[in-house]
């Protein structure tokens, strides 16, 4: 009999046909049609084994049938359903994948093939989701019925192993757009030395290799002018509507070209600087003049609104300056861009010790005394405070002060290391009390640091050295977010676990599917970072303090990366924040900050994922043996700790990978990472970060000292004075725009709590992503109502942003909220 079925494809678009390289294989295609070939299709069985030495495929292989009308140079600008009748009877069994030929020289993308109804087996889906070429042979795609290997059916298992044979490659030549390829290599195509990665001494997660040519240590550049011609395997590459969203903001083109044409336009107000925050204000949608009406070229005027930047939530508020506030600056700390770093400062660590070698150093411990907080500790004695578990302390001391000479001697970068003291108020509310500012000695690292102290006051010049204090500690904590919380220990960190996972791991295994919508498009976004945000004089570099050492220092880091400390839980533990262990919301009583809305909400949408996970392996893996004698899994977590992380393969709080509770905790990290983290650091940059004066990138001067003209300039002009020490105009207006766009959520995001239809066949897993769905929906409306309750102070502050940033859904645009299922921008 003939099974009625559909097959959805979408073709290349207009666009891509217009590309000088898709010429050839223009004509190629013209001489298929004329010789009729056709794309086809054959069944291939799950249950009869196919007994012929010629079948490579080890099940039994069906009739071939074709797309009958299928023109692959037509303008189909849709998705297009074709209607065809497979061929099948009793004695073919239950089909278990396609095998899929496209003999055009061009690709097409193959969406889902149904067969509405096998006898006795109902509906079959296939989810393919893949680019089909030439090059590649004939496809293999599978039903989207789950196996672990010892279950996979027999007639399934040489078309299982084919392919994973076929993701892993072998290693050599360069790898072109059809390659299927996942492999390592090693951050030596950024166009500057060192190489990270493969050593002790400059360790670092592995990217995706692409093969391109070795020149003195480094990977050629070679990329063409569009941005998406750098190998990442066809499927992790974005959609097409995804690029054009790209093109739209022309990334590249603002970057690359546009910069001289915002200096040249912009020398006619200052040379370097704003002269006001209100002609910061100028540049957005709400101000009464614009500095950037004479921009006439189209691209810039595309990603800034004619001219115009959206107006940041930081500066939405009736009082414009709610910013500068000491609240609002402490606030941040928990509920702003970068709430990861504020830890308890225990009783037997005042003043602040330093962990760097003061064989090499010298004394690096602080200088901060009672003396300098007792008067801002409402009423409390320093010890009383420290006892009572209400002091912190936001350290970025022994991370930069390695760098710090190097930084101030060799860039334009001048800045400090930096220690903020901070006293949690019985509001619940934190108000900074110190700011140690520190630099190398100038005898040499190892006489130690040359700090000095600022506390608070509002009055006179002093207030205004106070806020400079307050910018001094957020350039380095922007420098930070960025590069650490925001590139490494999401992106970097993330990349490893897609290849590992694509290259050991069955598209029918039950993890890869659990995970499989985590990682949809990050190995494309990493790639198109390492070109032209973290390379050689890119982005990261020009508009970060630390200049060309960024990704450097990112590699010093790394070497305290701990993967058991990417749990929300163990990680609040570790920084003192949770007093005691965290294992259910029951917990969150342990919470020293009570209204801490990173954690919350964090710890809310942390054991949501939990439960799902657990749930769902659980249904897989009925015991802990069956997790041991999983050779795919296995050799999955073996090739992620010794090679995707090779260089920490030694650390011994790597789990072990033998019991359904190390897998569950295992994959419960690897989604927080790839969804709700990723959220939390990412998607509030421009609300909080669109504002330089609020999140400046750097700094060009120091501390002015009495009997100094800057000082005097600060007394007499305190505006001036202050952005000429932050981030100059240029710079400022570059980091904007780089905020902006990646801050943007696509309009093809898809949201924590969502998968497509059909995505397994087992109904019990089903059941339980829904409940997943529902309690998502549930901590949203926990999250609205918390915002709304003027008892949380700290989730709104006194700028009034309320805290939405693991809000689950999200939106177009820039709407600060939203937790896609992935690392997608």
């Amino acid at each position: 009999m003939k099974i009625p079925s559909t097959v959805v494809l979408m073709r290349k678009t207009e666009q891509d046909f217009n590309d000088p390289d898709d010429k050839w294989s223009g004509l190629h295609d013209f001489g298929n049609m004329v010789l009729q070939k056709k794309v086809s299709l054959k069944l291939i069985s799950a249950d009869i084994i196919d007994s012929n030495p010629k079948n490579k495929y080890g099940g039994k292989v069906g009739s071939e049938i074709h797309l009958e009308g299928w023109n692959n140079r037509s303008s189909y600008l849709e998705d297009r359903t074709f209607h065809v009748y497979f061929e099948w009877d009793e004695d073919f069994g239950t089909p278990g994948a396609v095998l899929v030929h496209n003999p055009y020289e061009s690709e097409f993308y193959l969406k889902t093939i149904t067969l509405q109804d096998v006898p006795g087996r109902g509906p079959i889906h296939f989810l393919c989701n893949s680019w089909v070429y030439q090059n590649q042979g004939s496809r293999i795609f599978f039903s989207t019925k789950a196996y672990l290997p010892r279950d996979t059916p027999e007639a399934l298992r040489k078309c299982r192993e084919e392919e994973l044979r076929v993701l892993r490659g072998n290693g050599e030549g360069k790898l072109e757009e059809w390659d299927r390829v996942y492999d390592y290599d090693v951050y030596n195509d950024l166009g500057r030395l060192p190489v990270l990665g493969g050593s002790h001494e400059y360790p670092y997660p592995r990217r995706g290799r692409t093969g391109r040519p070795i020149l003195d240590h480094k990977e050629s550049r070679d990329f063409k002018y569009d941005m998406f011609h750098i190998y990442v395997p066809r499927d992790e590459q974005f959609s097409r509507h995804k690029k054009s969203e790209f093109r739209d903001n022309n990334l590249k083109s603002l970057i690359q070209a546009v910069s001289p044409g915002i200096e040249a336009r912009l020398n006619f107000i200052s040379r370097d600087e704003f002269e006001s925050f209100q002609e910061i204000n100028n540049v957005y949608d709400d101000g009464s003049s614009n500095v950037l009406d004479s921009f006439t070229s189209g691209f810039f005027r595309a990603i800034s609104r004619k001219g115009k930047f959206p107006l940041p939530q930081v500066i939405k508020a009736e009082d414009r300056g709610a910013w500068s506030s000491d609240e609002e600056f402490a606030r941040e700390m928990i509920a702003g861009l970068n709430p990861l770093l504020i830890r308890l400062l225990k009783e037997h660590e005042f003043p602040p010790l330093s962990k760097l070698d003061p064989e090499i150093y010298g004394s690096q411990h602080s200088c901060i005394t009672k003396q300098d907080i007792q008067s801002n500790l409402d009423g409390l004695s320093v010890e009383q405070a420290l006892k009572n578990k209400r002091l912190f302390i936001l350290d970025h001391h022994d991370s930069v002060m390695p760098y710090l000479r190097k930084i101030n001697k060799e860039t334009k970068t001048k800045t400090y290391a930096s220690r903020t003291l901070l006293f949690l108020r019985d509001d619940n509310t934190l108000k900074p009390v110190a700011i140690e500012l520190s630099l190398p000695n100038e005898k040499g690292d190892k006489f130690g640091a040359v700090s000095k102290v600022y506390t608070p006051t509002q009055d006179g010049v002093e207030g205004h050295i106070w806020q400079l204090a307050k910018a001094y500690v957020a350039v380095v904590d922007t420098g930070h977010h960025q590069l650490i919380s925001h590139w490494l220990n999401s992106h970097a960190a993330i990349e490893p676990f897609i290849i590992a996972t694509n290259r050991q791991l069955s598209v029918v295994h039950p993890i890869y599917k659990l995970l499989h919508p985590h990682y949809r498009d990050t190995m494309a976004i990493n790639a198109l970072a390492r070109e032209v945000l973290v390379n050689e004089n890119g982005v990261i570099e020009t508009t970060f303090y630390p200049g060309q050492y960024s990704m450097e220092m990112s590699s010093v880091i790394y070497r305290s990366w701990n993967f058991m400390e990417q749990s929300l839980p163990n990680d609040l533990k570790k920084r003192g924040i949770a007093d005691g262990d965290i294992n259910s919301l029951k917990d969150l009583d342990n919470l020293v900050i009570e209204d801490y809305p990173y954690a919350v909400d964090g710890l809310k949408i942390w054991f949501a994922i939990k439960k799902w996970v657990s749930d769902y392996c659980s249904f897989y893996y009925k015991t802990d043996g069956m997790v041991q004698e999983d050779p795919e899994l296995q050799a999955w977590w073996k090739e992620l700790r010794e090679v995707g992380h090779g260089d920490k393969k030694d650390e011994p709080w790597w789990p072990k990978m033998q019991t359904r509770e190390e897998l569950i905790e295992s994959c419960t990290i690897i989604i927080w990472l790839a969804s709700a983290f990723h959220a939390a650091v990412n998607f509030g940059q421009y609300a909080y970060g669109g504002y330089s004066p609020n999140r400046p990138t750097g700094s060009r001067r120091f501390m002015p000292e009495k009997g100094t003209p800057e000082y005097t300039e600060l007394a007499n002009n305190p505006e001036k004075a202050f952005l000429k020490t932050i981030t100059p105009q240029l710079i400022c207006l570059q980091g904007m725009t780089l905020v902006e766009t990646l801050s943007q959520q696509s309009s093809e995001e898809a949201y924590l709590g969502t998968r497509e239809d059909n995505w397994t066949t087992d109904k019990e897993p089903l059941s339980y992503f829904k409940a997943f769905h529902d309690r998502l929906a549930e901590i949203e409306d926990e999250i609205t109502s918390m915002n709304e309750d003027g008892k949380w102070k700290n989730r709104v502050g006194p700028v009034k942003v309320p805290y939405t940033l693991l809000f689950p859904t999200g939106e177009v645009g820039l709407p600060g909220k939203g937790i896609p299922n992935s690392i997608s921008i």
